[in-house]
């Protein structure tokens, strides 16, 4: 633990953010990260709770209380160490995770939770700084051919793991860059691309190669069910892969954008967002576009109250829009949890994102029933109150309403990975469309296919960052298993 007291004597504290009018007129990052002696105050507010639930709250089971007490000791080396032996890329977490860490604090029964988020974020920012973070290649090699496909969290957590176990890793992505929705999703404000790049060396030298522009799919390519294919210029089919490769294992994302089937659908001005925030991530990035999807002086309804509908409001605002209305189907939810009730799980309440606080009106229990339009463009969204009743949200009479909309961006999260990947394959699926692998200790990760395994959103559904480093580190162990008979990589 930290300081026996210091749950007593000390407040929590927050990295803070660059004020908002400044941060909209960029796309930089602008957290201000905690200083030395900030991490260390926030270190000592752990307690000696006996049962560390912030440790099972965490997916990945990071030793929170481990690497709290070294920091309040000031022993920054051995917490990254104590950090890393659980989750491969701290600084992706630690900017990007919502930390169900803190809901589950022990603190957070009647307090503010000790800001671990926070803090792991300073640590894996002061071991870059200090030359701490190193390609650990393995010390031997083994002869076995992994090849892994996708390269987001979860591929990348694989990939690094196997690569450490001695296994010859390839990591096979459509995109013309590494990083999968690390990279095309989340906002450069929200997580800098440096970083990815920064890991992709890390992970080059410890022997892992990348090949971009690669497209895993049958005969018929991915299908009309992805949405992203930025750059893909050759195909390689499941069938090469088993020839060339002891084990394959697919890691890519649930990156099915739910549609809205409803009037006015077909009228253009309504994307995706998936369609919408990569272009901006690949314009920062230096790219060319056509006929870019800008939110430039528009009045922009965003339909979905998640992280993906905040990451649109955001971006929308830097871009310039002239106003932004997020929409959320359910009613609002209250401002502070019941924490009796809910501890120490992820409890229901009011969050509010440093987009929201950037410029952006909120409507709750609202449903889109049509989008209208002028000449073939969109004009307007046609929507009407909704209200719990009898398990099911009803419609509100005489609550129609019509909202001005030169933009309109779905961002209602997404239904199941590209069928037709797991289709060529021959992977059977679950009843989400998701690819059918369990993940008990016998044969964990495995599909119904020889030697092919399934991990991350790919497997159990659209879900966080850190549940896909988990998954990707447990599937590393499982295809180790299966390859050597047995793994010393930790689950």
């Amino acid at each position: 633990m930290g300081k026996t007291t210091g749950f007593l004597e000390y407040e929590r504290v927050e990295g803070g953010y660059a004020p908002a009018p400044e941060r909209v007129r960029h796309y930089r990052e602008f957290v201000i990260a905690l200083d030395e002696d900030q991490a260390r105050v926030q270190a000592a507010r752990c307690m000696d709770c006996g049962t560390p639930f912030c440790n099972h709250g965490c997916p990945v089971n990071n030793i929170i209380p481990d690497f709290n007490d070294l920091i309040y000791r000031q022993d920054w080396a051995s917490a990254i160490a104590v950090l890393h032996s659980t989750n491969n890329f701290p600084e992706f977490t630690g900017r990007i995770c919502p930390a169900p860490c803190e809901a589950a604090c022990t603190l957070n029964i009647n307090s503010a939770p000790v800001g671990i988020k926070s803090i792991e974020h300073a640590i894996i920012d002061r071991a870059w700084a200090e030359g701490w973070v190193q390609p650990q290649p393995a010390a031997r090699q083994t002869g076995k051919r992994v090849a892994v496909v996708g390269s987001g969290p979860a591929g990348l957590a694989a990939a690094q793991q196997l690569a450490r176990a001695g296994h010859a890793v390839t990591v096979f992505e459509k995109n013309d860059r590494v990083g999968g929705l690390l990279r095309y999703g989340i906002p450069d404000f929200k997580l800098d691309k440096g970083h990815i790049d920064r890991r992709m060396a890390q992970m080059q030298a410890e022997g892992v190669v990348f090949r971009t522009g690669v497209l895993v799919a049958g005969a018929d390519g991915l299908g009309p069910d992805a949405r992203i294919t930025n750059g893909a210029s050759e195909t390689v089919s499941p069938a090469q892969l088993g020839e060339q490769f002891d084990a394959v294992l697919l890691a890519g994302g649930a990156e099915v954008s739910r549609d809205l089937p409803v009037p006015g659908r077909e009228l253009k001005g309504v994307h995706f967002a998936m369609e919408f925030l990569p272009q901006q991530n690949k314009a920062n990035a230096g790219d060319k576009l056509k006929g870019q999807i800008s939110a430039a002086g528009k009045h922009v309804v965003v339909i979905g109250g998640g992280d993906t509908g905040s990451d649109c409001v955001g971006t929308s605002r830097r871009q310039g829009a002239a106003s932004v209305t997020q929409f959320e189907l359910m009613p609002m939810p209250p401002q502070v949890e019941d924490k009796p009730l809910t501890w120490p799980y992820w409890p229901l309440k009011l969050r509010t994102s440093s987009s929201h606080e950037e410029g952006c009106e909120r409507e709750f229990a609202i449903a889109t029933k049509a989008f209208t339009g002028e000449r073939g463009r969109v004009t307007g969204v046609q929507t009407v109150r909704v209200r719990p009743e009898g398990g099911r949200l009803v419609e509100v009479p005489g609550s129609e309403q019509t909202w001005s909309a030169d933009l309109v961006l779905l961002a209602m999260g997404f239904t199941q990975p590209a069928a037709s990947v797991l289709g060529a394959f021959g992977v059977e699926r679950d009843a989400r469309g998701n690819a059918r692998a369990s993940t008990d200790s016998t044969g964990g990760y495995a599909t119904g296919v020889p030697k092919v395994f399934a991990a991350g959103d790919m497997r159990r559904g659209q879900s966080l960052v850190v549940w896909a480093i988990r998954e990707g580190r447990q599937a590393a162990r499982a295809v180790d298993e299966f390859l050597m008979g047995a793994s010393d990589l930790p689950r």
